[in-house]
């Protein structure tokens, strides 16, 4: 029997080798071309990471057109109330699904949204705020008013829309099984929201008055009529690593006001550095919010001028 040595090959040698000399071609057509599976996760990554420049407010408000983040305030409860890690802002962001972070280029639907710990401005935590019954580029929100939240993720060739429906045995917050928030590719309906003043008892009063930037308010789904809110006890699984999870629910406390689960703070640009946002600049007053009787006064002047 003839004895062959390690460095004789046998078999259909010739054909394995032409095979793998096409695979490594085609390895390196697809990495010229930017196909490769890690090169569409770092450029989606990168997208979503990348840092954004918020909209400044030269007079305190919100307009259409703007780009903010939409914040939930620290709600300044000890560590005993609060459930742990639950301290601190959190900022809505986009939470694309994990697979398609590995396959996709770019925003797919159905997405997901959560709230994050990072507050300072990306992809995928700066929203844009729409105007859906006509409203022009520039001009004041004003409580009531139905507004649109788009997010591109960093990207500038598609944005999704924030939506909400009622719940079902198909839709739903996979943790808390609550009414599901979600983004989607098409304005309709489910698409439309609205500010409403924080003091319930003042707030047929505040109907129509700008909305103003950095302070606190409530976020209303038109359709359900159910508020934008972080329960801040159900925790979801990202590619980022663990985050909140954002339902439509409101939480109403024994005097059937709104509890700190649904407030939220729609953040502008710092017009002093252009890295920061305007909660980040010092306050006069207590709390970072402005006094109530201030806000009262200027709304009113407002109100004439208009």
């Amino acid at each position: 029997m003839a004895a062959y040595g390690p460095g004789v090959r046998v078999g259909n040698w010739s054909e394995d080798a032409a095979l793998a000399e096409e695979l490594l071609e085609d390895f390196r057509q697809k990495r010229e071309r930017g196909e490769l599976l890690i090169q569409k996760s770092k450029k989606l990554q990168d997208n979503l990471l990348r840092k954004v420049k918020l909209s400044l407010s030269k007079d305190g408000f919100v307009h259409f057109g703007d780009t903010v983040m939409l914040l939930s305030p620290d709600n300044n409860k000890s560590s005993t109330e609060n459930h742990p890690g639950a301290c601190g802002r959190l900022a809505l962001a986009v939470d694309p699904d994990e697979m398609a972070m590995f396959s996709a280029e770019s925003l797919q639907v159905p997405c997901g949204v959560s709230a994050v710990k990072s507050v300072g401005p990306v992809g995928r935590n700066t929203f844009c705020i729409l105007s859906v019954d006509g409203g022009a580029m520039g001009e004041r929100i004003r409580f009531g008013q139905k507004f649109g939240l788009g997010a591109t993720g960093g990207f500038s060739d598609k944005m999704l829309y924030l939506a909400s429906d009622h719940k079902s045995f198909l839709r739903f917050a996979k943790k808390s099984y609550l009414q599901e928030v979600f983004l989607t590719d098409e304005l309709s309906y489910l698409t439309l929201w609205h500010a409403v003043f924080l003091d319930p008892q003042l707030r047929l009063e505040y109907e129509g008055f700008p909305v103003p930037a950095n302070s606190n308010i409530i976020i209303t789904h038109c359709h359900t009529n159910r508020s934008l809110a972080v329960p801040r006890n159900f925790w979801i699984r990202s590619y980022f690593g663990m985050e909140y999870e954002v339902v439509c629910h409101t939480y109403l406390n024994s005097h059937k006001a709104e509890e700190d689960k649904n407030y939220w703070v729609i953040v502008t640009g710092n017009p002093s550095d252009e890295e920061s946002t305007m909660i980040d600049r010092p306050d006069p007053h207590s709390g970072g919010i402005r006094k109530k009787n201030e806000f009262h006064e200027e709304t009113q002047n407002i109100k004439i001028s208009d």
